[in-house]
């Protein structure tokens, strides 16, 4: 019996430890002109094959949207919200309704403004939520920044 629990045991602790090493998404931003005082922040998340991430759009099923939460600073002013392109609707059965997802590749945009004179470094954190039609991984923060050309 014992042999049986150790088994189980270190089952289940490797299973533990491979959830969180795994990584699906990655994330990237660059940087865009617009004008000499507007730009456009490029953020692309790219998933893995058989993994997908959430729309910003809330959602009663329970899933964490994504959201991006910019650094305040004097060097730079946000121009509306992040905006996103390519999220599907789709039936998602670990939270049994249909919810925005994006599968393969995601993109969101988010326009500045700042001073003709200043180059400011944007920095700011996006969190977000990965599945697959097996599990889902715990909600993750990740750090980035762009540096304004």
């Amino acid at each position: 019996m014992k042999k049986y629990i150790l088994i189980l045991t270190t089952f289940l602790m490797a299973f533990t430890l491979n959830s969180q090493t795994q990584n699906p998404v990655t994330w990237q931003a660059t940087y865009k002109n617009i004008s000499a005082t507007e730009g456009e922040i490029i953020i692309i998340a790219t998933i893995e094959k058989g993994w997908h991430t959430y729309s910003q759009r809330e959602s009663d099923a329970g899933p964490i949207p994504t959201s991006f939460k910019f650094d305040a600073s004097k060097q730079y002013l946000l121009v509306g919200k992040t905006e996103e392109s390519n999220a599907h609707e789709e039936f998602v059965k670990a939270f049994d309704a249909k919810i925005f997802v994006f599968t393969g590749k995601a993109e969101f945009k988010q326009k500045i403004k700042f001073s003709a004179n200043v180059k400011p470094t944007i920095t700011f954190k996006v969190d977000f939520m990965c599945c697959n039609d097996a599990m889902c991984l715990p909600p993750k923060t990740v750090d980035l920044s762009v540096k304004v050309k």
